[in-house]
């Protein structure tokens, strides 16, 4: 707010007009001589002087009010930036309750979520358990199926191995030129079980038939164990009976192309069911 300035002190003609009357009329009154009327103009001049130095100080105060003026211009400028200031920081504080109140609404929405992930793992953690239960029980019925499996396996491998005692030296004579010596039997040396034992002739000399039953053979799945355990026999064999020579023999009821290149590439003989 801004303050009005005082009214400077001027002596105006009116003024003075009627200062120098009542002079005059002092001095009818007093019948002053020369020597009063000297001193009253002294006086009147005194008083001049002293108006004079009323009439600066006058500018002087009126300087001042100015000067207090314009600091109360800005005061109030500065006063109304920090009300705009104090208006900004206000609407930023509400722009942050919003903020919060947001973040609190979305929390709360987060938590719920939560709640909801967390019955949907209890209802999952019913579910795995009733699985859980379920694997176990098909466990133990593949379990008796590979048992039933197994004896089935087990008795079709014995029926084949049946047949091919029966057809193997006609097989192996015909095709490799062997003839055997004696029946080929099974038998346990050097405690491996060997499916197909038995002295042959080969060209006038004596070799040993060394073979393993295997129900299928294929060169990605039972190359590597057929092949180890033919050897392992054949090493159990020569353990036995020395440095002869033996023929390896796998019998089969199936056998793949891919197999049979490499048990040739071996010096494997490969006999399957359809050839008796």
């Amino acid at each position: 707010m801004q303050t009005a300035a005082p009214t400077g002190f001027k002596i105006t003609p009116s003024l003075k007009k009627g200062i120098v009357k009542i002079i005059d009329d002092r001095i009818k009154e007093s019948h002053v001589t020369k020597e009063d009327f000297s001193e009253l103009k002294g006086i009147v001049k005194d008083l001049g002087v002293k108006v004079g130095e009323l009439a600066e100080a006058q500018k002087r105060t009126e300087q001042r009010v100015e000067e207090l003026a314009e600091a109360q211009k800005r005061t109030e400028q500065r006063v109304e930036e920090l009300a705009d200031a104090q208006k900004r920081t206000e609407q930023r504080v509400e722009e942050l309750a919003d903020a919060q109140k947001r973040t609190e609404q979305r929390v709360e929405e987060l938590a719920e979520a939560q709640k909801r992930t967390e019955i949907r793992m209890e209802e999952l953690i019913a579910v795995q358990k009733e699985i859980v239960l379920e694997v176990q029980k098909i466990d133990k019925r593949l379990e008796g199926t590979e048992k039933r499996l197994g004896g089935l396996s087990k008795s079709f491998s014995y029926a084949m191995e049946n047949e091919a005692y029966k057809h193997l030296p006609e097989i192996l004579r015909a095709r490799h030129g062997l003839k055997a010596k004696e029946k080929i039997v099974r038998a346990n040396i050097g405690g491996e079980e060997i499916n197909f034992f038995g002295r042959a002739d080969k060209e006038g000399r004596e070799v040993l038939i060394v073979g393993e039953t295997k129900l299928r053979l294929d060169e990605r799945r039972e190359k590597k164990k057929a092949f180890e355990q033919l050897e392992a026999k054949v090493n159990a064999v020569v353990a036995e009976y020395g440095q002869v020579e033996i023929i390896r023999v796998l019998v089969t009821h199936f056998a793949t192309k891919g197999f049979l290149e490499q048990a040739r590439a071996k010096d494997i003989i490969v006999v399957q069911s359809f050839e008796w």
